[in-house]
């Protein structure tokens, strides 16, 4: 079976520092700067273990993309690899709900912003804060695919920076007292209020869910590998790279962040790094990090649309999407794509307008299921991609899954469990009852155009 079975025209304009923090950029969003006060009174001081086994099961998945990214790198991705190892219908069930995850992830980011923006501005409203970003983030994409990573690049680098600040400055306040009056905090707060697993397994259990939902975004890697200059060697190099320093900034800034804050008194009003600084009394620092957490949403906001756009101009070469997506502009950038993703997303402007208080959980909901099935029909693509290979072409592999293929099926029992979890939790259900209405539309879909 031949590697490629369509032409893309998409430029090969990006470099391996723009993919590596592209896909940063899309990881971390409103799941660390946001949802993390869910998931901190789900499970206290004992999140970060969650942390670190999703953080495993998220490795696991990358380097089964990354196999195949490295043989055949195509912008398409996984959607791709699941039309040419598991069928046609697999291809546009990926392709689309893939395409859907990123529109209600837009969603959650561009909502965000506009909580954070209140908080310098409480009267503007957010839906207003929602529609200027979609247009601002949508003329960014409409550039060529190098000036669009240059902007992505230096938009995550701020959030990456501050972050490593954060993470400094917390440790300056905990062993050394740096504006707490030369007093140093200490750990006390991990285990001073209810123990490390203060809500029992049960409450670790169910922050795996929204875990999971902050790791979404880790798989533009091989959305980017059709504009990747030397995909065999940028492509290794991003994946290796970008699952351990992820684990570090979610690990690293909520270790300091409930260290420095008891977890039962985090809440939801707005980003818990700017009420803890605030609380410190560290003047300005409140405002810094507000910035920074919106240039975070935004940052994710901006790899997602990116992300649309490549997607339905990839089905649309695979016949699983409208040939007019099939038409790039001149600067190589696939701009009706990301013009109809913006006009889906105006129905976040709508959302925010009339129930401005749950779109975030409402949204994050349905985007995890939308990222679980991504992420399974990865590896279950990894797995016939394997089994079609003679025992010398495995051989031949640049960048091997470890531990295939017991790690294979680990990872899809795992996120087979996240998606039982999410019943018990009443705002996640909404998900398990839009998922299948979803799947059902695409396979009628699927059915009508053929």
């Amino acid at each position: 079976m031949s590697k490629v079975q369509y032409k893309e025209n998409l430029q090969r304009g990006l470099d391996n520092r723009h993919i590596q923090l592209i896909a940063l950029g899309g990881a971390i969003g409103v799941g660390l700067f946001y949802g993390s006060s869910a998931t901190i009174q789900m499970a206290g001081p004992s999140i970060l273990f969650s942390y670190l086994v999703g953080g495993l099961v998220i490795f696991t998945i990358m380097r089964a993309l990354g196999e195949m990214a490295v043989e055949e790198p195509v912008s398409g991705s996984f959607s791709t690899y699941a039309n040419r190892y598991l069928g046609p219908f697999a291809g546009y069930l990926t392709g689309w709900t893939y395409w859907f995850m990123w529109i209600v992830v837009g969603m959650a980011e561009i909502t965000v912003v506009g909580v954070y923006i209140n908080y310098w501005f409480p009267d503007i409203p957010q839906w207003l804060t929602a529609l200027v970003v979609l247009i601002f983030i949508t003329v960014v994409n409409l550039a060529n695919v190098k000036a669009f990573g240059e902007f992505e690049f230096w938009f995550a680098m701020v959030k990456v920076v501050a972050i490593i600040g954060m993470i400094l400055l917390g440790l300056g306040i905990i062993l050394f007292g740096i504006g707490n009056e030369g007093q140093p905090i200490g750990f006390d707060n991990l285990w001073a209020n209810g123990g490390f697993m203060p809500n029992g397994i049960e409450g670790l259990l169910m922050s795996l869910v929204l875990v999971m939902f902050s790791f979404g975004g880790v798989e533009l890697v091989g959305v980017t590998a059709g504009e990747a200059r030397n995909p065999q060697k940028s492509i290794p190099s991003a994946i290796n790279n970008i699952v351990w320093r992820i684990l570090i900034f979610y690990i690293g800034a909520l270790g300091v962040m409930m260290i420095l804050y008891p977890w039962n008194e985090i809440g939801t009003n707005g980003s818990p790094f700017v009420l803890i600084f605030d609380n410190v009394g560290i003047p300005g620092a409140a405002h810094v990090i507000n910035f920074v957490v919106i240039t975070a949403a935004l940052s994710a906001f901006n790899s997602g649309l990116f992300s649309t756009g490549r997607m339905l101009y990839n089905l649309s070469l695979q016949h699983n999407g409208p040939k007019y997506f099939s038409k790039l502009s001149n600067n190589g950038s696939p701009r009706r794509g990301i013009l109809f993703s913006s006009f889906i997303l105006l129905l976040a402007v709508f959302l925010n307008y009339i129930v401005p208080d749950k779109v975030f959980m409402y949204i994050s909901s349905v985007a995890t299921v939308a990222v679980i099935t991504s992420w399974t029909i990865i590896l279950l693509a990894q797995l016939q991609f394997r089994k079609r290979k003679t025992k010398s072409e495995v051989s031949r592999l640049k960048f091997k899954l470890p531990f295939y293929p017991i790690s294979t099926y680990l990872a899809l029992i795992f996120l087979a469990f996240v998606i039982i979890l999410m019943a018990f939790i009443p705002e996640m259900r909404v998900a398990l009852i839009v998922a299948p209405i979803w799947f059902v539309i695409l396979y009628i879909g699927y059915k009508t155009k053929k």
